[in-house]
């Protein structure tokens, strides 16, 4: 082994490792800083114009894409004709490179970056040099991870080369470092192209944030992965403050909880519990918000999980600490909740900025074979259809309070939906149900004696006028729904004959 090659903009202990090279008689070539912090510490190197007798110009543009560079490292060492051309071209082998790429992600994460600062941190030759090294692995060492230093300088060390099995892991390593800098500038280029709304491949990438225990159940395994320009209102950049770490259940509750909460201005507070609300309330206070939402279920919400919006203060905390929770997320605690909710072991405590929280964006979930990808449901108002009211009688301005509130609701429900409540909280959910009917016994059933005077929310049309009926003839006074049947005319006739107000929102809202 003869020659390395080292280019790096992450330089962290890359001084350690030339060295260790160095011990080996590996003579290094190395380029800018990288050779720079490399000849400070005594460390000896060619340059790459040393070697190709070419200079570096264009700003940097054009460097190591040279015959000279990409020879030592394509070239097959197996091949007599490899080997030939080598000879005759004065191509010497490079056996090591040791390259990570521009700081494409850190750029664009700043907000003031502009677009000619982010195409700039585009590494070309970096990426060149990893992929040529990568596919001539059975001959050549290629290190993109400073955490895999360590363990090629103990393999040269105790057998004077790498293996086979480090190289091959080493190299598809590399590929997938290469493919998601890749997905990363392509979505950031797309995104800035309006008419791309839908392009003909999906390229995201994605990092791993944390190995699961275990996945849905205990004999499936889960990764959590994190998106490398995720938004700070998100459970993958909440900060845990206390508890056991999330499962894979939890992560998808917590997640489902506060797509709901951010549908509110004011104190707000949301019950979970597998993946549908079973309380949401409002109020005046926090503590008020939450007393509402514990109220629409206190036997649902036994094992859930808490959201709100407001930082918990100690009131609330002492409410909470006396019920079994999973998870309490919100924007922060003040010392003396944290001081009563961390003496409870089992629960975990996220801490959640909530200044990004009223936004939309992508979301996909996958299917055997392929990937759905659609626009969050996720209406500013501003794009909102006109609601209508459809029957004789219009919604009083309470009522029409509580259809707002119980709207925003039961579009977090999954479909068939039905939510039943006032304009303070939910006071029924009948979720995931085959008929709508059914969804509406349940809320109205759960919802018990409050029922009476209540307004009612459906995420689809009636297909028929039997939820209509039902609904009235346990005291709902109001409903809301997207209407669209070819039987709205029933729905709205039966509404007029027990003299209940319908809203037609000419929107809906399914959730599967």
């Amino acid at each position: 082994m003869t020659r390395a090659l080292i280019s790096v903009s992450n330089k962290t202990n890359i001084v350690d490792f030339a060295q260790a090279l160095v011990r080996q008689n590996i003579e290094i070539i190395s380029t800018g800083g990288t050779k720079k912090v490399l000849d400070e510490n005594g460390i000896p190197t060619l340059s790459i114009e040393e070697v190709t007798g070419f200079p570096e110009m264009m700003d940097g543009r054009v460097k190591t894409l040279h015959p000279l560079i990409h020879g030592g490292l394509l070239g097959r060492r197996d091949l007599n004709t490899h080997r030939s051309a080598m000879a005759e071209h004065e191509i010497t082998p490079i056996d090591f490179v040791c390259v990570n790429l521009y700081p494409f992600k850190d750029t664009i994460a700043r907000l003031e970056t502009t677009r000619e600062e982010a195409i700039e941190q585009i590494d070309i030759g970096g990426p060149s040099m990893l992929r040529s090294a990568a596919k001539n692995h059975a001959a050549v060492t290629v290190i993109v991870d400073t955490d895999d230093y360590s363990q090629v300088i103990k393999e040269l060390e105790q057998n004077g080369e790498t293996s086979l099995k480090t190289r091959q892991r080493l190299a598809a390593k590399v590929f997938r470092h290469t493919a998601a800098y890749d997905a990363l500038i392509a979505d950031y280029l797309t995104a800035q192209v309006e008419e791309e709304t839908q392009p003909d491949s999906y390229t995201q990438t994605f990092d791993v944030k944390q190995t699961l225990r275990y996945g849905e159940n205990s004999h499936q395994t889960a990764v959590f992965y994190e998106a490398p320009q995720a938004n700070s209102f998100s459970i993958a950049k909440a900060k845990q403050l206390h508890g056991k770490e999330l499962s894979y259940n939890n992560i998808k509750d917590a997640d489902a909880s506060i797509r709901i909460v951010r549908e509110f201005n004011g104190p707000a507070a949301v019950a979970l519990k597998h993946m549908n609300p079973c309380g949401i309330g409002i109020g005046e206070s926090i503590e008020e918000a939450f007393d509402r939402a514990y109220d629409a279920d206190p036997v649902s919400i036994f094992g859930g999980i808490v959201t709100v919006n407001e930082t918990v203060t100690a009131e609330l905390a002492d409410k909470l600490s006396k019920i079994f929770l999973e998870i309490v997320i919100a924007p922060g605690f003040s010392e003396d909740a944290l001081e009563v909710l961390t003496k409870k072991k089992n629960i975990r405590l996220l801490e959640l900025d909530f200044s990004e929280a009223r936004q939309g964006g992508k979301e996909s979930v996958s299917v055997l074979g392929g990937l759905l990808v659609q626009d969050q449901d996720w209406v500013n108002e501003e794009d909102a259809p006109e609601w209508s009211v459809v029957t004789d009688k219009a919604p009083t301005d309470s009522q029409m309070r509580a259809l707002k509130l119980n709207w925003k609701a039961v579009k977090h429900v999954k479909s068939n939906a039905i939510v039943v409540g006032n304009d303070k909280q939910t006071l029924g959910i009948g979720a995931g149900q085959m008929n709508r009917v059914g969804a509406v016994k349940i809320a109205i059933e759960q919802a018990g004696k409050q029922a009476e005077g209540a307004v009612m929310a459906s995420d689809a049309f009636f297909p028929m006028d039997d939820s209509v009926e039902y609904a009235a003839k346990n005291g709902i006074k109001a409903i809301i729904q997207p209407g669209g049947s070819i039987k709205d005319q029933a729905s709205i006739d039966k509404a007029n004959e027990y003299g209940i107000a319908m809203v037609f929102t000419g929107m809906r809202h399914f959730r599967h």
